[in-house]
């Protein structure tokens, strides 16, 4: 039996900019069309819709929208005994804006509700027992969440698994990115991520990585597909062909693909590995690329193995 994944990490609610699709709104009028969000809750669930256990660690509010986050996890499957509920706090949003596909976010809310997960509150039982560890993305900002991810990331047993996920709004610190990458099994990160912590290429940041101690990395580029590095060797592995209408998402979708193949076939002790587990990642982002949102787009298996059939998956 596929044991769990723990995730840690930020939910939130997206509100997603469109053009107004109602008669009774003013044609070309911008709307906001809310959606469950937050990169790590979208790996969570999307480890989940793949088919492999997952539980979400992390704090929210006590507001309406809290509860309905809860809802959405538990609906798509995804454990919340790690979940923490703040008293007095409001949910943050996440206002989203487009530049052709690609979303660029505006975060409101104070304190931010993601934010507040401490060292207590890990369950270090949960994550003991768990095959796959995931921590990262701009909750780390928060001094509560680093300490409950050092907490986390301390416990033996599960595979740890990266993604700094640069949000250049917020900030990002250079420093807990090379602390969690130097022990990590796998670091992924994105092109932009590479640009904006340290002004690098994607090939040099992988050998950045790797030589910190990183055990593989995965570097997303877009349309492009991924760079995959191991040892002293790199690969590119192509993005399938899709029609993309939203990005939000992408990349959360590449590191559930990988996280979902450590966990149900084993961490790769040589680059085939990875290359193999990468390109079914990359296969389950393009699916998601076609749909807008992101953790409402997240595919089951069969789905994926529907829209492309030659997937060995």
């Amino acid at each position: 039996m596929t044991r769990h994944a723990v995730v840690i990490g930020e939910a939130l609610v997206d509100l997603l900019e469109s053009s107004a699709d109602s008669p009774a709104e003013p044609a070309g009028q911008l709307v906001y069309h809310p959606a469950i969000g937050g990169a790590p809750l979208n790996v969570a669930v999307g480890i989940a819709r793949l088919g492999a256990p997952s539980e979400f660690a992390g704090s929210v509010g006590d507001d309406p929208w809290a509860g309905r986050i809860l809802d959405f996890l538990t609906a798509a499957g995804v454990g919340t005994r790690g979940v923490v509920t703040v008293p007095g706090v409001a949910t943050t949003l996440a206002v989203t804006t487009f530049r052709g596909i690609e979303p660029t976010f505006r975060f409101y809310g104070d304190p931010p509700s993601y934010g507040l997960l401490d060292a207590g509150d890990v369950d270090t039982d949960l994550v003991g027992a768990a095959g796959l560890l995931y921590c990262g993305s701009m909750c780390l900002l928060s001094p509560p969440v680093l300490a409950a991810a050092r907490t986390a990331w301390a416990t033996p047993g599960p595979v740890r698994v990266f993604d700094p996920n640069v949000r250049p709004v917020v900030g990002v610190d250079p420093d807990v990115v090379a602390e969690f990458a130097a022990t990590a099994d796998l670091v992924k990160l994105s092109s932009a991520d590479a640009a904006a912590l340290w002004g690098e290429s994607p090939t040099q940041a992988a050998a950045r990585l790797l030589a910190l101690g990183a055990g593989a990395v995965v570097v997303t580029i877009g349309a492009e597909g991924a760079l995959v590095a191991h040892a002293d060797a790199t690969v590119r592995v192509p993005a399938p062909t899709v029609s993309p209408v939203d990005a939000t998402g992408a990349g959360d979708a590449t590191m559930a693909g990988l996280s979902w193949g450590v966990m149900t076939r084993g961490l790769p002790t040589d680059l085939a590995g990875w290359e193999a587990l990468t390109r079914v990642a990359v296969h389950v982002a393009g699916l998601v690329c076609e749909s807008r949102g992101g953790a409402v787009s997240m595919p089951t298996l069969p789905a994926l193995r529907a829209r492309f059939p030659s997937l060995e998956v």
